[in-house]
């Protein structure tokens, strides 16, 4: 089964929703106005049940099919917010609110979820329910989570959640999936240093923080270098670097840093936190200084499992004619949260040649929404087929 005519019929008003969705994006949980067109468009569609505001902004669309007779219940979700980046694609449809930006195309995943719930309230050639979620704040905000918290998965039955994201650099509309981990948890830490501030010409009355700092941020790097299991997969990077002084003659009395760890397993998660919090307060003391370290753990491992995983691949191989091992990424994405509730798999949908993700001048590729439509109603149709 190629890709569904219907969605080449729908292709010029999909990505017309598409672009008005990249015009007005909106961050985090202040997904109103994309979340209240996604509720108004499932309305109008014929969905049987619309519920807004399931973990803070998220919206929820329910389609029944034909027949229940299977009482199965599947969910497929898209994410709906966008980055606080200044936009430089100079597109015509470029975005109207200055410093926010789609530069992560879950524009074009609300406008593919949005078409496939067009195309299965029209036909509803299936047995079950689908559940088709509309999610917030994945940047950061863990709106996953939210959604989960709010009771989503049992309030509705789902037995099992599908999600796709797009992805620069494979060819447009061909299909990448792998079982289990594939997004890292991406935990994160604050580091204060707390030293002995004076004047710089005479360093020996003080205990220099940025010494002492500068020495912690080397030490941490051992962490995946002599630490970790050498095959395994790791990442910790200090991304913020502030002194409590701006002189050029004064040696400063504090520093703060932040940064953020990525792994793929529960054992390298753990072991991160415990290297981080003892090198930081074992150097600190060596130099006697203090060290303070908040670690925060965030977005968990996401891992696909491994029946859904094949299936879902199946369905890409029937859409686009083949379906590629994903590579692992040490990205994080807060599907997870869903997938550790449900069983249920992700997968990427090639964007082309473009600009990455999360760059001011990356751009959705409309090319994409065939296949990435039809790839959610046929998960439907196959995993619930007609009575």
């Amino acid at each position: 089964m190629p890709v569904k005519n219907r969605f080449a019929e729908l292709l010029p008003e999909i990505t017309a929703w598409r672009r008005d969705f990249h015009e007005h994006p909106e961050i985090l949980f202040d997904t109103h106005r994309t979340a209240g067109v996604v509720a108004e468009k499932l309305r109008v569609f014929g969905c049987d049940e619309v519920v807004e505001g399931i973990g803070r902004t998220g919206v929820v669309g329910v389609i029944k099919g034909k027949s229940d007779s299977s009482g199965k219940v599947i969910g497929l979700r898209a994410d709906m917010d966008a980055l606080p980046i200044h936009e430089q694609t100079g597109l015509d449809y470029a975005s109207k609110t200055d410093g926010a930006m789609h530069a992560c195309g879950h524009d074009g995943h609300t406008a593919m979820l949005l078409g496939a719930a067009q195309y299965l309230t029209e036909t509803r050639n299936f047995d079950g329910t689908v559940v088709v979620i509309f999610q917030p704040a994945e940047e950061g905000g863990g709106g996953g989570r939210e959604m989960c918290a709010d009771g989503m998965m049992d309030r509705w039955g789902i037995q099992e959640v599908y999600g796709m994201h797009n992805w620069p650099g494979r060819p447009t509309g061909s299909f990448a999936i792998r079982p289990g981990p594939f997004f890292a948890a991406t935990d994160l830490f604050d580091i204060t240093i707390e030293g002995r501030g004076g004047h710089a010409a005479k360093p020996q009355e003080t205990v220099d923080s940025t010494v002492v700092a500068a020495h912690i941020v080397t030490a941490l790097q051992t962490i995946a270098s002599r630490n970790a299991d050498p095959v395994s997969q790791i990442v910790v990077s200090v991304t913020s670097f502030e002194t409590s002084s701006k002189a050029f003659n004064v040696i400063p009395q504090r520093v703060h840093m932040k940064g953020t760890v990525r792994t793929l397993s529960n054992d390298n998660r753990d072991l991160a936190e415990e290297r981080i919090t003892a090198i930081c307060t074992g150097v600190a003391e060596a130099f006697g200084a203090k060290a303070t370290v908040d670690y925060l753990r965030n977005y968990p491992v996401m891992a696909n499992h491994d029946e859904q995983t094949e299936f879902a691949a199946e369905v890409a191989r029937s859409v686009s004619g083949a379906c590629d091992e994903a590579p692992l990424v040490m990205g994080g994405e807060d599907f997870a949260f869903m997938l550790e509730e449900r069983p249920g798999a992700y997968i990427l949908v090639g964007n082309g040649d473009t600009a990455s993700v999360h760059h001011p001048e990356y751009n959705f590729s409309d090319e994409a929404i065939p296949a990435g439509c039809s790839w959610w109603a046929e998960i439907v149709e196959r995993r619930l087929p007609a009575a």
